[in-house]
């Protein structure tokens, strides 16, 4: 009896210091990641983007936390900025809101296309095609002018869904 006690009581007092451990240990796996999706990044400077409406494709640079593993300065995603007559900028998300493809611009129809289904959407993002199988608009971002610079708050949302609801 008293045996089985004195393994109880030691194995009790192993736990704790060992199972705190462990979740010191992989808290990383835990804290989500840093992916550039809640701070703003720096884009571009005003004067590469002209006053004349069209969009033009970014790549975000970003530093990237992976669990364990810290990369400073890698692309995480690209996004389209237009700048009104106004001064207005808009920033787009590259990605379609239905099922996650790269949509590209073109110039011509001045619309957004997205490959992967036929669909189009207007230059200020709103769905072209009635037919669309886009549940929403494209994704807008939020922009803050510094200076001569423009900043976007980088994120990704899940397709295929009526809302705007952020990848964790």
């Amino acid at each position: 009896m008293k045996e089985a006690a004195a393994v109880a009581i030691g194995g009790a007092a192993t736990l704790v210091p060992v199972a705190s451990g462990l979740l010191v240990w992989l808290d990383p796996l835990n804290s989500g990641g840093g992916e550039g999706q809640s701070s703003f990044s720096r884009i571009t400077g005003l004067e590469s983007l002209p006053a004349d409406g069209v969009p033009r494709k970014f790549t975000v640079i970003a530093d990237r936390q992976d669990a364990w593993t810290k990369n400073p300065k890698v692309p995480v995603g690209a996004i389209y900025l237009s700048r009104s007559a106004k001064g207005d900028i808009t920033a787009f998300q590259s990605i379609c809101p239905h099922a996650g493809c790269f949509v590209e611009y073109r110039p011509a129809k001045n619309e957004f296309f997205c490959p992967c289904h036929n669909s189009s959407f207007a230059a200020d993002g709103t769905i072209k095609d009635p037919k669309s199988p886009s549940p929403r608009p494209m994704d807008t971002l939020a922009v803050e002018i510094r200076g001569n610079e423009v900043w976007v708050r980088f994120q990704n949302f899940q397709a295929g869904h009526r809302e705007k609801i952020p990848t964790a």
